[in-house]
């Protein structure tokens, strides 16, 4: 691709030059805070890999081993003469759901060494390690005979040792549980961590457990000051599908005593971690990553396995007083004062075939109003939301209608598009066209709900809580859909309140879309930059703006600043802005980029602003956004 021209030059050029648009600063609407958010799933790389600062791979050992060694997944054996067998007598455990329980989900690692004198062990590769920094260690044993298991951060291949730690381990009548920490002396992208004893006896590992200390509960610290940077005001978790497989109550556990969850029907789940997922984040730490990054949390629920019961009992641990049963649970482990929780989700994409549950209108509404009774028992002013195949006239009439005095949002999720080219210069333009265009998917779906919802005469909120390009986190992002994401909230912030859509959800912003993520360092990806940006216009009241029928501007006011952001979807044109207001510019950035295939960022600079006694132009030149603020008089 060409490069981009100086804007200067771009304006005596290839542009497109518009009207001056006016802005309404009189005629203002609301805009629901929570159209800014986005979803936390424990799906694929969003946990597992990405926020969780867990750095050992299946730690618990769950799953097969393979071949005939003995080993479990992701770790290796040493020593010549060593037995190593996977064995049921286990550390961790689930509470609740018998019915749940999957096989190969609670497991234990067993080491024999039958040679005394002979080092053996198990060992794990491919860990980062960062000079000077200090990882929080954890062991959870049986041994069967007094013994020192030496625990070391090395190299690859062993040679070299950067940190270590001896534990004088004793048999018990239960699991022994140490804890220390390591500074490393290297940096090593491939690191290993070793566990390894030299005498003739058995040390059973329930579970192992390496961090760097400055963890935000369990979770990578500059994830979280990344996911702070795009502002989500609401948080929906711990699903999506992965809702379906989740134990709230198991969080009641120690971290590491909780047994893994298995994906059943929706292997897709957790397919970076052999199917299983090591439940690293609870209740109380999803409610503390909220507070930090200043959102409300939302809550999904698991309505195919949990009693209605179960339901309320969660609900009683977020929002009960200390005088109720869970709630007294929520102080004893540290937290007093309720977290008031109050947005649910009654499941989610139940009707469909990847998730357990009732799949017709009517059982589900059934099932979900024993739910949605059970819960508003215990909290009475919940906002409930339920789900199922929408847009769909007869779920909208036999499911939403009939529990609309209860549950007052409806669930909706798209997916736009699918794999791309971009091989050619003509391959790169018609995928960056057909990614940008695909935001109008959205639009469709959402008037289609509207229309349906209103045909069942009933006051009825849209929850758009899952929205992104398909298989968008099985690819590297790029500005295509970083445009994409930018038309879409543009929608979302001009025309919510008409729709009625108080609620919108990007699926998901943490190693999937917005915040890429590697075992070094996080960074905001094309998307996450147009999420940073898009942040400014939250508690403003949005300003009409005409000619914006591609919304291409969107404009919010708030306590005399005037917020203006612009996108040029154009491929290969700059394209003019003017509007016909005058103010003080404040702020004047733009994101720009020459290139959009994968892997592409937008980089940041001045934007070039002509501001008259009238009006204000500026021009962006193509596959570019940028932000205005004015102060107006």
């Amino acid at each position: 691709m060409k490069k981009i021209l100086p804007l200067l030059a771009l304006a005596a050029a290839f542009s497109i030059s518009l009207d001056a648009q006016t802005i309404n600063l009189k005629e203002t609407t609301d805009l629901s805070p929570y159209v800014f958010g986005h979803n936390l799933e424990h799906t694929r790389a969003a946990v597992n890999g990405g926020l969780s600062a867990q750095m050992l791979r299946n730690r618990k050992f769950a799953g097969k081993p393979s071949r005939n060694e003995g080993v479990c997944a992701e770790w290796s054996g040493i020593g010549e003469k060593t037995l190593f067998q996977q064995i049921s007598l286990s550390y961790t455990k689930h509470i609740g759901n018998p019915g749940m329980n999957r096989s190969n989900e609670i497991r234990s690692q067993s080491v024999q060494n039958l040679t005394d004198g002979q080092v053996a062990g198990i060992f794990q590769k491919g860990l980062s390690l960062k000079k000077g920094e200090t990882y929080e260690m954890r062991t959870v044993t049986r041994v069967s005979s007094p013994l020192t298991l030496k625990v070391e951060l090395t190299d690859r291949d062993g040679a070299r040792v950067y940190a270590t730690k001896s534990l004088e381990l004793k048999p018990a009548n239960d699991w022994v549980v140490s804890e220390f920490d390591l500074t490393t002396s290297a940096d090593d992208k491939e690191a290993s961590v070793r566990y390894t004893f030299g005498k003739k006896a058995e040390v059973i590992f329930g579970a192992l457990s390496m961090m760097p200390k400055d963890n935000f509960h369990g979770m990578r610290s500059d994830v979280v000051a990344n996911l702070k940077a795009i502002g989500p005001r609401i948080l929906r978790w711990p699903g999506g599908n992965f809702a379906g497989e989740y134990r709230w109550k198991d969080g009641l556990l120690p971290v590491d005593q909780r047994g893994p969850l298995q994906a059943a029907t929706e292997i897709e789940s957790q397919p970076y971690s052999h199917g299983f997922d090591f439940h690293e984040i609870d209740t109380d730490d999803f409610v503390a990553l909220c507070r930090e990054v200043g959102a409300e949390p939302m809550i999904t629920i698991n309505i195919a396995w949990s009693e209605p019961e179960e339901s309320a009992q969660w609900v009683e641990y977020c929002n009960g007083g200390e005088d109720t049963e869970y709630g007294k649970i929520r102080a004893e482990r540290g937290h007093k004062e309720p977290y008031n929780v109050h947005f649910w989700s009654l499941g989610n994409e139940m009707g469909y075939g990847h998730m357990e549950g009732p799949k017709g209108p009517e059982g589900y509404a059934e099932m979900a109003e024993k739910h949605a009774d059970a819960m508003l028992g215990v909290t009475p002013d919940l906002e409930l939301c339920s789900s199922g195949p929408y847009p769909n006239d007869n779920w909208a009439k036999h499911s939403a209608a009939p529990l609309a005095d209860k549950v007052k949002y409806i669930s909706l999720h798209h997916y736009a598009g699918g794999s791309k080219q971009f091989t050619t210069p003509e391959d790169i333009k018609k995928s960056y066209e057909e990614i940008t265009a695909s935001f109008q998917g959205n639009i469709d779906l959402a008037k289609r709900m509207r229309e349906s919802l209103d045909a069942t005469g009933k006051d009825l909120h849209i929850s758009f809580d899952e929205w992104n390009q398909w298989y968008s986190w099985y690819r590297p992002s790029c500005v295509s859909e970083g445009i994409y994401a930018a038309r879409t909230m543009h929608f979302y912030i001009n025309e919510s309140a008409a729709l009625n859509i108080p609620i919108v959800c990007y699926f998901q912003p943490i190693g999937e879309g917005a915040i890429l993520i590697t075992p070094e360092g996080s960074r905001l990806t094309a998307n996450g930059q147009m999420f940073a940006m898009m942040k400014a216009h939250q508690d403003g009241k949005v300003c009409k703006i005409g000619d914006n029928e591609d919304y291409s501007t969107a404009a919010t006011i708030k306590d005399g600043v005037l917020t203006i952001t612009l996108i040029n979807a154009s491929y290969d044109s700059d394209r003019e802005f003017s509007f016909a207001i005058k103010g003080k510019v404040l702020e004047a950035r733009l994101f720009s980029s020459d290139d959009v295939t994968p892997h592409s960022f937008f980089s940041e600079s001045p934007l070039e602003v002509t501001a008259r006694r009238k009006d204000i132009k500026t021009v962006l030149p193509p596959h570019s956004a940028a932000i205005l603020r004015l102060a107006i008089k």
